[in-house]
C-alpha cells in the first residue's frame, strides 16, 4: 500500500505535469470508485483547472479552481500512471482524467477512491489524521507530546494514522531498524535516548525513501526512473531471511499486532 514517501513522490512528480492544465474530459468505469453520480463528477470536474495538488499523510488532494477537491487515497493495489492509452499499463483503469493529449489514470482502485469534496468538507475529513511527521512544526518536543500516555507497541502506534499520518507497514519495520528498537517494544519502556534516536529515524528514513522515489515499483510515466527506487535500499521490509545490513543475522517476519512485520532479533533491543 502507498504510504507517506510513494505519495510524496507522486506529488513532486505530477505537479509541473499537471497543475495549471484544464481536465477537458472524465471517464468512469467503476462507480464504487468515486463518491457521487458519474454524471455529477463529470460534470464538476471536466473543464476545471487543476490549481494545486497536495499531500496529506496518503492521501492525495486535486485542488480544482472551481473550489472542489478530488482526494484520493490509493489503499491496497492501487497507483496512478500519467501518459497516453497507448503507454499505459495494461490494468483496468477505474477513474480517468484526459488532460488535452495525455490523461491521469487511476489503476486498482478496488479499495481505493477518488471522491469529491468541497474544500472544506476536505479539511474535516482530513482533520481526524495526526500530526506531519515531515513538518517544520513537528518538532521533538511535539513528538514527545503525542507520544505521551501512549502504550502500545511501537509497530502498532507507528502505523495509527491517528498518531502520525502516512506511516504504514513498510516504513514502521524501516524506522524501527533505523532507531535500533523491536517494533514489539512498548512505548513507556523507551528510555529518553530511545525516545530521541526514534524521533531522529522518523524524519532521516522518511527523507531518504522520498529522495528514492518510495518503495512500491510503478513508475508514474514512461521514462520514470525516480518511482519505487526506495525498495532496493529496504533493509528490513520483507526481507526475511536475509542477512541484517548492521550485524548479519537473518532477518525475522513476525506478526505483530495482526501486522507482519521484519527486524533484526539481535541488533534491534
Amino acid at each position: 500500500m502507498p504510504e507517506l514517501p510513494e505519495m510524496e513522490t507522486y506529488r513532486q512528480l505530477l505537479t509541473p505535469l499537471i497543475v495549471g492544465r484544464t481536465v477537458s474530459d472524465v471517464s468512469i468505469t467503476r462507480e464504487k470508485s468515486i463518491n457521487v453520480p458519474p454524471e455529477y463528477f463529470a460534470r464538476m470536474v471536466t473543464g476545471t483547472r487543476i490549481a494545486a495538488l497536495e499531500r496529506r499523510a496518503k492521501h492525495l488532494l486535486f485542488h480544482l479552481d472551481n473550489g472542489q477537491v478530488l482526494l484520493l487515497h490509493l489503499m491496497l493495489g492501487g497507483s496512478m500512471f500519467y501518459g497516453s492509452e497507448a503507454q499505459k499499463p495494461q490494468r483496468t483503469t477505474q477513474v480517468v482524467l484526459h488532460v488535452g493529449e495525455t490523461a491521469l489514470y487511476f489503476i486498482g482502485l478496488r479499495l481505493g477512491y477518488l471522491h469529491l469534496h468541497a474544500a472544506q468538507e476536505a479539511e474535516r475529513l482530513l482533520a481526524k489524521l495526526g500530526p506531519e511527521p515531515l513538518a517544520p512544526q513537528f518538532t521533538f518536543e511535539r513528538f514527545l507530546d503525542v507520544l505521551a500516555g501512549r502504550k502500545a507497541n511501537l509497530k502498532a502506534l507507528l502505523v495509527d494514522q491517528s498518531f502520525l499520518s502516512g506511516i504504514g507497514n513498510c516504513y514502521s519495520d524501516e524506522i524501527c531498524f533505523a532507531a535500533g528498537l523491536l517494533p514489539a517494544r512498548r512505548v513507556p519502556t523507551l528510555q529518553p535516548d530511545e525516545q530521541s534516536n526514534l524521533y531522529t529515524a522518523i524524519g532521516s528514513l522518511l527523507r531518504e525513501a522520498i529522495r528514492c522515489g518510495g518503495y512500491m515499483d510503478m513508475p508514474l510515466y514512461v521514462g520514470d526512473a525516480l518511482t519505487g527506487g526506495f525498495d532496493s535500499l529496504c533493509r528490513v521490509y520483507d526481507r526475511e531471511g536475509e542477512p541484517c545490513p548492521r550485524c548479519g543475522a537473518p532477518i525475522v517476519k513476525d506478526e505483530i499486532s495482526a501486522k507482519k512485520s521484519f527486524y533484526c532479533s539481535v541488533c534491534q533491543r
